[in-house]
C-alpha cells in the first residue's frame, strides 16, 4: 500500500482554517494524501480514498507545490487523507522539509500501524490520535481489535516525545454505543502514565445524518471528564463557516 519509486500520489494541497481539534481556528496548510482503505461510513473526503486519485508526484515536484502553496502567517502543515501513513515513507520526507522552513507539522491519522507511525513520529509536532468506535464500519469486528491495539501503541509512542503535542478525537453518532465508548475511554487512560501526557480530548459529532443530540453528547462528555478534563465537544468548524 506504499506507494514505490520515490514518488507519491497526492490529493489536494490548499491553505484554510483548521476546523477541528485543539488547534481550530488556526490558518493551516492542509497536505492531503490519496488513498485510504478504511472507509469510515460518515467520510467526507471520499474523493480521496481511491489510491489512484489525485495527481503523481515525485517528492521534490511535491516539495515545490508545498512551498508554492504556503501563505504568510500559517500556523501548521497538516498531514491528512486519505490516510497518510499508507505513504509513510513520503510523509518523513515532506514534513522534514516542512520542519526546515520552521513550520509546525501536525499528522492526522486512523494510526492503523503503529509500526509505520514510529517512523513518522519524529518528523511531526502536533499528532491528533484518532480512535475509530466500531460504528464506524471501517472493519469488522475481529479486525477492530487490531485496529484499537494500533491505536493505543501510537498513542503511547506519541507520548513518550514529550516534545509532540498530541492530541485525541473520537467522532461520535447517534448510534454510537456508549458502553463501547465507556470502555474505550478507560483503556485509553489506563494506557497514559498520566493524563497530563495528552494535551486535549475531542469529542466530533458528525453532521448531517445519524446526528446525536446536545443532551447525549453530555453524556459522552461526562464519561471522559470522569477521567480528564481538558475535554470538548465540538463540530467541524470549518463546515459551518463555509471553508474547505
Amino acid at each position: 500500500m506504499q506507494r514505490m519509486n520515490n514518488g507519491l500520489q497526492l490529493s489536494e494541497v490548499f491553505t484554510s482554517i483548521e476546523g477541528e481539534g485543539i488547534f481550530v481556528g488556526t490558518k493551516t496548510l492542509f497536505v492531503r494524501m490519496a488513498g485510504c482503505h478504511l472507509k469510515c461510513y460518515w467520510c467526507d473526503t471520499a474523493y480521496a480514498l481511491a489510491m489512484d486519485s489525485g495527481t503523481s508526484y515525485s517528492i521534490d515536484n511535491a516539495k515545490k507545490l508545498i512551498s508554492k502553496c504556503l501563505q504568510p502567517n500559517t500556523f501548521k502543515v497538516n498531514f491528512t487523507g486519505g490516510e497518510p501513513l499508507i505513504q509513510y515513507e513520503a510523509i518523513k520526507e515532506l514534513a522534514k522539509f516542512v520542519k526546515e522552513k520552521g513550520l509546525r507539522t501536525c499528522l492526522e491519522s486512523s494510526c492503523y500501524d503503529a509500526r509505520r507511525f514510529a517512523k513518522v513520529i519524529p518528523y511531526i509536532d502536533i499528532c491528533k490520535v484518532e480512535f475509530k468506535m466500531s460504528n464506524s464500519k471501517v472493519v469488522d469486528i475481529n479486525s477492530h481489535v487490531v485496529l484499537l491495539n494500533n491505536e493505543i501503541e501510537c498513542l503511547k509512542i506519541a507520548v513518550k516525545h514529550r516534545t509532540k503535542t498530541t492530541f485525541i478525537k473520537v467522532v461520535v453518532t447517534n448510534s454510537t454505543d456508549i458502553g463501547e465508548f465507556k470502555r474505550l475511554v478507560r483503556l485509553i487512560f489506563e494506557s497514559l502514565s498520566s493524563s497530563e501526557d495528552i494535551s486535549g480530548f475531542i469529542i466530533q459529532p458528525v453532521y448531517g445524518f445519524d446526528e446525536i443530540s446536545a443532551e447525549a453528547l453530555m453524556d459522552f462528555y461526562d464519561i471522559v471528564y470522569s477521567f480528564y478534563h481538558n475535554v470538548r465537544i465540538i463540530p467541524q468548524i470549518h463546515k459551518a463557516i463555509g471553508a474547505r
